[in-house]
């Protein structure tokens, strides 16, 4: 495992900058896809409690900023690696039609231009179309594609400046390695948001869609990492991003603009309460420190069901609790709906839905979590060995 492994600065030039500061373009690199992660839970706020928005809206810019701040860094480092780098610098990078520069650069390029390509043809969908009436609309996929590339390509950038550092250098870019695991993690949530709300918490599906995504991030950004807590400081890191967004966006007045309201609308309405990932995180951890001399097929096997476990024997639990009038306050935010929410739905009543119709179907689907929750943590042990190996 990574935590037992030691990083040697394989590059002369990340030796002697071992007590160097992380880079600008790195920080803004960082800074764009925070911005980008935020813009998007901004802006879902804003369609769940004004309705729809103008192209210039405040969460709009937020995302498109994204797209600016990664495209100025990553043309700094390409034009620089490029024309005036030094050979270790020429070494440590890739090329690419005659242009030279980091790897995570030339993808977080390629995700800038798709996020401003994307901010015309939506305007022109929105004039010629009217209201959205679906998320996954075709400028939206563009956005969204973006908005992945750049958080892949900064992944990338902190991994490569990460691998060839030492020291304190290397303790403060292994910090933002796992904060951008982070943004992942709260980017997962986001894409299942519709299919994870705190109704369908218990039944089967919602553990199950949790199984096929969170388990290969753990994994890979645990493997890559020298740090003994990776997975720990992920999920706290991502519960304290959706914690932040759940108490501050409700200190701001808002009024619905669209029709029907069901709901009463004066604030902002945040995120759900986060989910507990950070139980079974803090559980993988400990176990992957004494599994290190074991095969990958191995941990994988005990690490999934580990995950589903303690996930389900925490958010199971916490999810009732939050159906109850204790968790309507400001901390769990539970009393929040969006101005849409019929008030006969089981959510708008504190209701859960029944997701699987039998106790058979709900152990099936179950075992089938843990099978993917294997497979997925798998997967994660195999791109973390290749995230290990990166340095350009």
């Amino acid at each position: 495992m990574a935590h037992s492994v030691p990083f040697p600065a394989q590059v002369a030039a990340g030796e002697r900058s071992a007590a160097a500061s992380v880079s600008w373009p790195i920080w803004c690199s960082v800074i764009g896809v925070t911005s980008a992660i935020f813009g998007v839970h901004w802006d879902i706020s804003w369609h769940q409690s004004i309705g729809r928005d103008t192209f210039w809206s405040a969460p709009h810019i937020a995302i498109y900023l994204s797209g600016i701040l990664a495209g100025v860094a990553c043309a700094y480092l390409i034009l620089s690696a490029t024309f005036g780098a030094s050979e270790a610098a020429r070494e440590t990078s890739v090329g690419l039609w005659g242009f030279r520069g980091p790897l995570g650069a030339f993808v977080c390029a390629w995700g800038g231009f798709a996020m401003l390509a994307s901010a015309p043809f939506d305007d022109w969908w929105h004039n010629a179309y009217g209201l959205d009436v679906k998320i996954l609309s075709p400028p939206h996929m563009v956005l969204g594609l973006g908005i992945g590339a750049i958080r892949f390509g900064v992944m990338i950038l902190v991994l490569g400046a990460m691998n060839r550092a030492a020291g304190k250098l290397r303790a403060a870019l292994d910090w933002l390695f796992l904060y951008v695991g982070s943004l992942w993690v709260v980017g997962l949530t986001v894409l299942l948001m519709e299919h994870t709300y705190r109704s369908v918490m218990h039944g089967a599906k919602f553990y199950a869609l949790l199984a096929l995504t969170i388990p290969i991030i753990l994994a890979a950004f645990s493997r890559a990492s020298a740090s003994r807590w990776a997975a720990t400081k992920v999920t706290a890191m991502y519960s304290a991003f959706l914690l932040a967004l759940l108490w501050i966006l409700p200190l701001f007045p808002a009024e619905p603009k669209l029709g029907p309201v069901f709901q009463s609308v004066a604030r902002f309405v945040p995120p759900e309460f986060p989910l507990l990932l950070v139980a079974p995180a803090l559980v993988l951890d400990c176990f992957w420190a004494r599994a290190g001399g074991w095969s990958k097929w191995r941990q994988a096997a005990v690490a999934g069901a580990l995950f589903v476990v303690v996930f389900a024997a925490v958010q199971w639990p916490f999810a009732g609790f939050l159906m109850t009038p204790a968790a309507r306050n400001w901390f769990f935010g539970t009393q929040h709906f969006a101005y849409f929410i019929e008030a006969d739905s089981a959510y708008a009543l504190f209701r859960f839905e029944v997701v699987e119709q039998t106790a058979g179907e709900f152990w099936r689907v179950m075992a089938l979590a843990v099978g993917v929750a294997i497979v997925t943590t798998r997967a994660g042990l195999g791109i973390g060995d290749w995230m290990r190996r990166l340095r350009r």
